[in-house]
């Protein structure tokens, strides 16, 4: 029986995945979290916790290492918030392009009397807009995300420049071919009216857009920042809207620093904030937690390296370790001075950890336990799990 632990709402599709080997928030010592947007910085992990699936892409608010040194995998679910991501943006270009709000709000004021359709048909020119059909986007990242918005772009008749360095073939194959590729930053906003920034939060990628990158777009450009708060400099953005390089500011992120700017709009990041995303990365969560606990197999993993194979054997190893010299040597001693045959061997790393997954078939009872304190007591090992692969006898 495999203990899983909720934190916040997880939406009740996502759980039913787990099957009747599984009871859910039973105990706080559980075999695996899943979590949305608790703040696990501060938290003590049981040395029970060999998983944690964040029902969401962002994952900023688990600590990653220390969850490793814990010997957990953190997993997310690049995807399942995609399409409510790229719905949002697309409504961000076009309420920065129509005046929709504006023109909503002067309805809402405009006092009752005779001549309210003479004074529509007057007033309406105010708020002129223009159409997104022949515009310039730029699409910093084309992830799953980034992916689906370049694709819309097109669609809407607009001209699409994007601009990933880690573009992976799964990705390239779900872009239109009609998306130019270009090669830098600069390149990519140079002659766009609307950028849009799609990547994960890291060391490379804090202040993406800043003071330097603001001096290649052309004035009155829209730029929408629903990826990460800090991928956009907001200091360079203040000087970017005062200077005319940027007309609109559209952002899923609040900071004191841009609050009660009319030329910046904030949303209250909710753009994965649909019950169909919340459904759909709940799913993916749960799916990705059970092959990982039955099997072994790890995917989306963002703190070890993506590991699986078909588990064919009646049993598997898997063993989470340091990445040095002679570890794969040491395991294999192990099991081969047990006179045990290994069937399978796969390994990958990922930084400072490694991840092995041995596919063994004879094992006595004895045996299972004698081979787990072996493992275990390499010192660069930090959990050893014995999996028994039910259709196999």
């Amino acid at each position: 029986m495999y203990q899983i632990k909720t934190y916040n709402a997880i939406a009740k599709e996502g759980l039913a995945e787990f099957g009747r080997n599984y009871a859910i928030n039973k105990t706080d010592n559980p075999d695996a979290y899943l979590v949305r947007s608790i703040d696990l910085h501060e938290h003590e992990f049981p040395s029970s916790l060999k998983a944690i699936a964040r029902c969401g892409a962002g994952f900023n608010n688990i600590p990653l290492d220390r969850a490793l040194e814990n010997g957990t995998i953190v997993f997310n679910t690049p995807g399942g918030n995609a399409n409510a991501v790229k719905e949002l943006i697309v409504a961000s270009m076009i309420m920065a392009s129509r005046n929709i709000i504006a023109a909503a709000e002067w309805s809402a004021n405009a006092q009752p009397g005779a001549d309210i359709t003479l004074r529509t048909e007057k007033e309406k020119t105010n708020f002129n807009g223009t159409e997104l059909a022949g515009k310039t986007l730029a699409v910093i990242g084309l992830g799953h995300i980034g992916s689906l918005v370049a694709n819309i772009g097109i669609d809407l008749g607009m001209q699409v420049i994007g601009y990933d360095p880690y573009l992976s073939v799964e990705s390239a194959w779900n872009l239109s071919g009609n998306i130019q590729r270009a090669e830098t930053i600069e390149d990519a906003v140079q002659n766009a009216d609307f950028v849009t920034v799609h990547v994960p939060k890291d060391h490379e990628t804090t202040n993406l857009i800043s003071y330097e990158e603001f001096g290649y777009f052309k004035p009155n450009a829209v730029l929408l920042n629903f990826a990460r708060l800090g991928i956009v400099d907001n200091q360079a953005v203040l000087s970017a809207i005062e200077d005319g390089t940027v007309r609109k500011y559209y952002t899923d992120f609040s900071d004191e620093l841009i609050l009660n700017n009319d030329d910046v709009v904030i949303m209250p990041h909710i753009g994965g904030s649909t019950i169909e995303a919340e459904i759909g990365c709940a799913k993916i969560a749960a799916q990705e937690t059970k092959e990982f606990l039955e099997t072994g197999n790890i995917r989306n993993s963002v703190n070890m390296a993506n590991v699986h194979a078909p588990f064919k054997s009646a049993h598997r190893i898997t063993v989470l370790h340091q990445n040095i010299p002679n570890m794969l040597g040491q395991i294999s001693t192990v099991i081969a001075q047990e006179g045990i045959n290994i069937e399978n061997l796969v390994n990958s790393a990922k930084d400072n950890y490694a991840y092995t997954m041995v596919d063994i078939d004879a094992l006595e009872g004895h045996e299972a336990q004698e081979i787990v304190a072996l493992l275990e007591a390499i010192p660069a090992v930090t959990r050893v799990r014995l999996l028994n692969n039910p259709y196999k006898r």
